[in-house]
């Protein structure tokens, strides 16, 4: 065998290492998705059990973080990667950490879910939580086409997209306080409402985060803590 026949059987099985560890990322995606779904559901249909499975399934997310940063730790030592397949390792080890965050905040809006169950459930069951549930989960999965596409536009979308999600998350926090001002005996089911809220408005954090290294990976910048107007418009926050 030749030695440029070496180089290309080399680089062709680095890039297949490469294309493996995006699919890995994008599984562990999916299985996040999969669980705020639930964990949504848990909390508007009142199912206990629900909640309680979303919670308990959460190390199989854990599991799969440490199999994709033990495969991007090999590739760096293995591979020395530059420039952009750099980036990328970069981008995916950041990456798969808020992933693993938002199914830490599933978990913990499934146990509130269970929680909920078993209290006296509103008329509109919980119709502010489903809408706020409902957006912060079409980020995720914008986040994760974005990630699968290497999409910088719905990546500046999914950024903007934040602010929303943080009004909606205000708007929650200001009705429960006016609940529990009107009447005490609210208190523990408003305050289990508005930590299902937090977590949601966290989850929407972690997937702004997630096109941020998207940018990051295709155009070698970091917006990170900038004000975003609009695709290709990034200035610094004062």
């Amino acid at each position: 065998m030749e030695a440029n026949d070496i180089t290309d059987h080399i680089s062709k099985r680095y890039n297949k290492d490469l294309e493996d560890l995006r699919s890995s990322v994008l599984t562990m995606g999916g299985m996040v998705e999969q669980q705020l779904s639930k964990a949504i559901a848990a909390i508007v249909s009142g199912d206990s059990a629900l909640g309680l499975k979303v919670a308990n399934d959460d190390y199989k997310v854990n599991k799969l973080e440490v199999t994709i940063d033990e495969e991007c730790s090999r590739i760096l030592a293995t591979r020395a990667p530059a420039a952009g397949d750099l980036r990328l390792i970069v981008a995916i080890i950041k990456t798969i950490t808020d992933l693993e965050r938002i199914g830490d905040e599933a978990e913990k809006i499934g146990f509130l879910a269970s929680k909920l169950a078993v209290m006296d459930r509103p008329s509109d069951s919980y119709r502010e939580l489903k809408n706020l549930g409902n957006h912060v989960l079409q980020m995720v999965r914008d986040a994760m086409n974005a990630f699968a596409r290497l999409d910088v536009e719905a990546s500046y979308a999914v950024v903007r997209e934040d602010e929303e999600v943080d009004r909606e998350y205000e708007a929650i926090t200001r009705q429960g306080i006016t609940f529990m001002m009107e009447d005490p005996h609210n208190i523990k089911r408003v305050m289990n409402v508005t930590w299902v809220a937090r977590a949601l408005e966290r989850i929407g954090d972690h997937a702004k985060n997630i096109c941020e290294y998207v940018i990051y990976m295709v155009e070698g910048r970091d917006v990170r803590h900038t004000d975003i107007v609009e695709s290709g418009d990034v200035s610094n926050n004062r």
